[in-house]
């Protein structure tokens, strides 16, 4: 017969533990799927609004990146001619490089932008029914990824008609979309939570997040810095993604298995650090909007 301390060892084994933390990790997936009709349904709703009323419709979506990246590759390879352009090869070389640079890094700035004003987006929604509020961030995730799939569309044709293939390490680019996507459900969780007491934050994400181009190789490689300033630009998780990306979808770098894991690492921390700050905040940030 077992006495209340042998049941209270029981309860401590290791086991039991780690199935603890696990499910602790994953609780913010096991609320996902449970809404995971509502996600897709708002989702739905915000990809078809998007471009309502627009005589071109989604053929805004493609034909923004197409202009953006003929902007900065002329910029950077016709007129201020940088040293670091012709290292990379050709100029339609480095045109697709500044393509996935811009790519991680445009996701990521839309954001960042719109995350401190998430709840205040939708406070009306939030005030007159019972909804559940983390799944905003779901969905404008889900709805950055999906623009983001449309530049990736634009850049592989890009990359097959200049090149006449494409990669095979192709199929491994779910690998780094998958913790991708949890670091940045981390990151609006967080900044949603935050920017339900101030609209300032919004500003200052507008005014920080683009200079945050400087010290992430988007125009840059990071083995062309030199190797004092390499470990300062691998501190921000973006140049990770960026190299990462490059390599699978370019090959222009070395896949590098142990920057993968570090960045999964983080991306599992800052996943769940967002998603607990945004829960302990919920009910007041609810108020506060």
């Amino acid at each position: 017969m077992l006495t209340p301390l042998d049941h209270r060892s029981r309860e401590l084994t290791p086991n039991n533990s780690v199935a603890a933390n696990l499910a602790w990790l994953a609780q913010p997936l096991s609320t996902a799927w449970h809404y995971r009709e509502l996600i897709v349904a708002v989702l739905r709703r915000e990809l078809v609004s998007r471009f309502s009323g627009s005589a071109f419709g989604w053929l805004w979506a493609i034909s923004g990146p197409i202009i953006t990246l003929a902007i900065y590759t002329v910029t950077f390879t016709r007129a201020v001619r940088l040293p670091v352009a012709s290292a990379q090869g050709t100029a339609s070389d480095y045109a697709l490089q500044i393509f996935v640079g811009l790519m991680v890094f445009g996701l990521v700035t839309e954001l960042c932008c719109r995350a401190p004003l998430l709840l205040h987006e939708h406070s009306w929604l939030l005030k007159s029914s019972i909804f559940p509020s983390e799944v905003f961030a779901w969905i404008a995730v889900f709805r950055a990824l999906t623009f983001a799939g449309v530049s990736l569309l634009v850049l592989l044709t890009f990359q097959l008609a200049l090149t006449g293939a494409l990669l095979s390490s192709l199929l491994l680019l779910p690998f780094i979309v998958i913790p991708f996507t949890l670091y940045l459900l981390g990151v609006v969780w967080f900044l949603a939570a935050l920017g339900a007491f101030t609209r300032d934050l919004s500003y200052l994400m507008a005014s920080f997040v683009p200079l945050m181009m400087v010290v992430t190789p988007v125009f840059y490689r990071i083995n062309d810095l030199p190797q004092s300033l390499r470990l300062f630009v691998y501190l921000n998780p973006l140049s990770i993604v960026i190299e990462m990306a490059r390599a699978l979808i370019l090959g222009t770098e070395t896949f590098s298995l142990l920057a993968w894991s570090a960045f999964c690492a983080v991306s599992l921390l800052v996943f769940r650090a967002g998603h607990a700050v945004f829960a302990h905040y919920r009910g007041i940030a609810l108020d506060a909007i």
